[in-house]
């Protein structure tokens, strides 16, 4: 067994060593120097394709085709693809092990899972016209370099978008190379180019010249971690320095006259110049090695090392990993060496084992980490062996270790062995394991087919299978050519009971390879709706698709399977699918209901269901803009249900009816300008009354048979609605009422006017005494109440209405009848009389502000309406006037301070201030003052008025308040001038 150092070479400070992966790699009769190589990140597969630019010989046709072969690290071929299009200009991989080949013209095609099959896209940007260069590439993306200098960059593959970079001047590239965007300030890809003598810098918004006139560089190349460039110049010197150009690192002359052919990182420390048969690897400082005992090579970089592939042998060079040099290095005393040492020593039975053991008992731990460590760092199988003894040996002797990484390394050597066998062919270091994951790891095996060391190394690491049987369906699938219901009994056998498999993905793939009735069959096997039924429609099978819908309950699926179904069908055809499944019926009627009426209606007349049909056209006839279009859908919905036979006969009649409204209302239209078409009658009646037409109003209640008492009401409530008072009045002196004379009252109480509404009290004669009374005083009127009361004979109706008189006047009769029931008394002033005066209604706005002043809180409150009705005064309130109340600092207590103006109906104005304070209650007690110069009303002015204010109603803004004015009886009620003449009381 050699020793692990014997393949380590030191470079200045650091040794690196060169491990024989495989052996016997490529076939002889192979030319790799007429090939380009390239291969995948973490030790994955290698591409080949010949070199157009070099003459070779051909020996068969098969072999003047051409094709990109893709073979493991080992030289085992897994995959052909033929190639006959045009030149390639661009052979890369990413870190998916997807190949991507970029042609002269500027087509990538991107082919995934090491298969044949592949998506393409153009690169655009004048790449046709100028065609590509070069390319270079990143674990995620590309950059291609045109004819004409361009730079075209695409930064993700499964959603490829190629954008231009800046444009870098003119002249040769002679070299050029990517700093991937995970590694820029800028997080966009930089490209790094040598033109002329100088280098510059390209990325998405500019190109700079880094003044770094030493050139030309023949070769440029950036480390896997994207902070240092190496340039290889024309004497054949290399530059190692920053990726900002601020630092130089190292330099190293190679001595060679001609330049290599190519330059490439080994890890992050150490570049390697490659010629035909000899490497030369540059180490910190400038420090190098050389490796001349090649025949003719390619390296292929990685995140950590180098794979150098020869037709004879597949090599690694890397750094030696600290770990692996702790414990190895010649001489070493580290902990990790002694405890290898004394295991060494244990399996000899050598007591100085025991001696080695106490030596590094304090430090015990690190060495038992450092030999874990330095193990997954070995390929020799030998040697894992014997640093994990190693480990073990001193976990023993340890009192308290956590086992879990040495359980961790062992399983991951497991599977590494198992994959580094020459017949997989993946030599993954364990830095490139950890990087690559598990979980990717077993996509690999499954994309070269070894689906067997897939399972085991899924199971071994408690990883899920489903997506290694998938992909052993689909390839089935791709790969025999059997009877399609041999391949289906097989794939669902081995799949059958298999959590987590989708059916539909081999489907998928058996439509694709043009075995639509396989694909068909496996869906068959699929348990979600979701997933069968988008395929089931690429297929074209939507009459499936949609009953895989329904059955899933799903109303959105089968929402979307009725749509496509539409688009593709003619619309005869997709009646015919949809009458026979009535939950496909019931979502299109429920969609075509707000989206598309036209197909509702050729729905209802597809399923002769013409009362539906009816429905539908009445709600288009009250939606319509044009009476003649109203008019000509509701005569098409009356014979739509005409033609249903008896069954509808009211509804038909009803429909004409409507046809003939519509046509009177279409000559009120023109006649008064108003909107009629879209009302009822008995709306176009109300309407009509409004607008002044009484015939009309009548003549309409006369054409439709509208009954008395209906059009009684219309016409109430309309006239209530105009406030046409002096039509109210002449009603109430008629002898009889459709609908009796109670509905009047309330009506017009209802509306603010108690005057009008008192006038129909005296005709309620089926009412109580005690109802007559109380909608007396509901009008302020209590004296009508009292004589009410009187007629009755009603004493304590008499005694109670006293009681709310609250000082108003009864009339003499009555106060002398509810006297006489009283006791006598001692002798007092009698309190004067107080007659009524008006009841208004004002209409207030919210309170502006609150303020504090010397005297209190002064609020102030507009009044913007209202109205007064009265024995003698009926008007309305203007909006010129507000309250600037006062509330006692002491008390608390808020005393209106009011003046607006009132305007009668004659058109007379009379200037009006209130105040005082608010009561328990909350009413408010006001002292009224009037101003006016009017003839008519002048007697205002000398008389003492109060009243009661009492709240109403109110909303977010404004509110409504009731004041019940009086004033002292016995007060002048005429006014004579200062010329003699006299103005009577009205």
């Amino acid at each position: 067994m050699s020793k692990p150092t014997a393949d380590w070479r030191r470079v200045g400070d650091k040794f690196y060593r060169r491990t024989q992966l495989y052996t016997s790699v490529f076939e002889a009769t192979l030319e790799l120097e007429n090939y380009i190589v390239t291969g995948a990140p973490y030790s994955g597969a290698v591409a080949l394709y010949r070199d157009d630019s070099k003459i070779y010989s051909v020996r068969s046709t098969q072999a003047a085709k051409g094709s990109i072969d893709i073979y493991s690290c080992a030289g085992h071929l897994i995959r052909q693809i033929p190639w006959d299009k045009a030149s390639i200009k661009g052979l890369g991989w990413s870190d998916e092990e997807r190949l991507l080949v970029v042609t002269q013209d500027g087509t990538v095609r991107s082919y995934v899972d090491l298969q044949t099959d592949f998506t393409s896209f153009s690169l655009g940007h004048g790449a046709e016209e100028h065609g590509v260069v070069s390319c270079k590439f990143w674990t995620s993306g590309l950059v291609a370099l045109l004819g004409n200098n361009t730079v075209v960059a695409v930064t993700r593959y499964d959603e490829p978008r190629p954008h231009q970079l800046a444009t870098p001047p003119p002249g040769e590239v002679t070299s050029w190379a990517v700093i991937p965007p995970e590694y820029t300030a800028s997080r966009s890809v930089e490209v790094v180019l040598a033109i002329n003598k100088t280098i510059h810098v390209a990325d998405a918004a500019e190109c700079e010249d880094r003044q770094l006139e030493a050139g030309p560089f023949s070769h440029i190349a950036v480390s896997p971690n994207g902070k240092f460039i190496a340039l290889y110049t024309d004497d054949g010197k290399v530059w190692v320095i920053s990726a900002d150009f601020q630092d130089r690192f190292s330099e190293y002359e190679s001595k060679v006259k001609t330049p290599p052919r190519e330059v490439q990182w080994c890890g992050n420390n150490a570049v390697v110049l490659a010629w035909e048969d000899e490497l030369h690897l540059v180490g910190p400082n400038g420090s190098a090695t050389k490796y001349d005992d090649y025949s003719f090579l390619h390296i292929v970089p990685d995140i950590d090392g180098l794979r150098v592939l020869t037709n004879d042998v597949c090599e690694f060079i890397q750094k030696v990993p600290d770990a692996s040099e702790e414990v190895f290095r010649l001489g070493s005393t580290s902990p990790g060496s002694v405890l290898l040492d004394a295991a060494s020593l244990l399996e000899q039975k050598s007591p100085k084992a025991n001696d080695d053991i106490q030596l590094i008992r304090p430090n015990l731990d690190e060495a038992v980490d450092s030999c874990i460590r330095a193990a997954g760092q070995e390929y020799a199988i030998t040697w894992q062996k014997q640093l994990l003894k190693a480990a073990s040996f001193g976990k023993s002797v340890h009192d308290f270790y956590n086992s879990d990484d040495y359980v961790d390394m062992t399983e991951a050597l497991r599977v590494l062995n198992a994959v580094r066998f020459f017949e997989v062919g993946i030599p993954l270091s364990y830095e490139q394991y950890l990087q690559l994951t598990p979980e990717r790891l077993v996509q690999r095996l499954a994309n070269r087919q070894n689906y067997l060391l897939a399972l085991r190394v899924s199971e071994y690491l408690r990883l899920p299978v489903d997506r290694i049987y998938t992909h052993w369906a689909r390839q089935k699938v791709r790969s025999t050519t059997t009877n399609e219901q041999d391949i289906c009994h097989e794939i669902v056998e081995k799949l059958n009971g298999k959590r987590g498999i989708s059916f539909e993905e081999v489907a998928r793939a058996a439509h694709d390879e043009g075995r639509k009735d396989l694909a068909v069959k496996l869906l068959e096997q699929e348990p979600r709706a979701g997933k069968q039924v988008p395929l089931l429609l690429s297929i074209g099978e939507e009459n499936a698709a949609l009953d895989k819908a329904i059955e899933s309950g799903d109303a959105d699926l089968v929402f979307y399977v009725l749509l496509q179904v539409k688009r593709k069908t003619p619309l005869a055809s997709f009646f015919r699918i949809i009458n026979t499944r009535p939950v496909a019926t019931a979502v299109v009627e429920a969609s075509a209901i707000d989206q598309d009426q036209e197909l509702l209606k050729d729905l209802y007349y597809q399923d002769d269901r013409r009362v539906d049909g009816s429905n539908l056209l009445l709600s288009e006839a009250l939606a319509a803009s044009s009476i003649d279009s109203c008019a000509d859908k509701i005569k098409m919905a009356a014979k739509l249900l005409r033609d249903t036979g008896k069954e509808h006969v009211a509804q038909v009649a009803y429909l004409e009816e409507s046809m003939k409204l519509v046509h009177f209302q279409e000559a009120f239209e023109k006649d008064l300008g108003e909107r009629f078409v879209g009302l009822s009658v008995n709306e176009t009646i109300g309407k009509l009354i409004r607008l002044g037409n009484m015939k009309r109003s009548v003549k309409v209640q006369t054409e439709f048979k509208v009954g008395e008492k209906a059009y009684t009401w219309v016409r109430l409530r309309a006239l209530v609605a105009k406030r046409d008072w002096r039509e109210l009045e002449e009603l109430s002196k008629g002898r009889k009422s459709a609908i009796g004379w109670e509905h009047y009252y309330n009506e017009i109480l209802g509306a603010g006017s108690p005057k009008i509404a008192s006038l129909f009290v005296p005709k309620c004669t089926s009412l109580t005494v005690a109802e007559r009374v109380e909608m007396w005083i509901k009008c302020g009127m209590i004296s009508k109440a009292g004589e009410e009361a009187l007629k009755a004979k009603d004493r304590k109706m008499l005694e109670e209405l006293r009681d709310k008189a609250d000082g108003q006047t009864l009339s003499t009769a009555v106060s002398a009848t509810a006297l006489s029931s009283q006791h006598h008394h001692p002798a007092q002033p009698q309190a004067p009389g107080l007659e009524y005066l008006y009841t208004a209604y004002v209409e207030c706005l919210n309170n502006i502000y609150n303020s504090q002043g010397p005297r209190g809180i002064r609020t102030t409150i507009p009044i913007v309406g209202g109205n007064v009705t009265g024995p003698r005064i009926n008007g309305k309130i203007l909006d010129v006037g507000a309250d600037w109340g006062l509330t006692d600092p002491s008390t608390g207590i808020f005393s209106a301070d009011t003046r607006y103006n009132v305007q009668t109906d004659d058109g007379a104005n009379i200037f009006l201030q209130t105040s005082g304070p608010a009561q328990p209650n909350g009413n408010l007690h006001l002292r009224l003052a009037f101003e006016t110069g009017d003839l008519k009303y002048y007697w205002l002015n000398n008389i003492v008025a109060v009243g009661v204010l009492s709240a109403v109603s109110s909303t977010n803004t404004s509110f409504l308040l009731k004041i019940d004015a009086w004033h002292l009886s016995g007060e002048w009620t005429n006014t004579t001038f200062m010329n003699g003449s006299t103005y009577p009381a009205a």
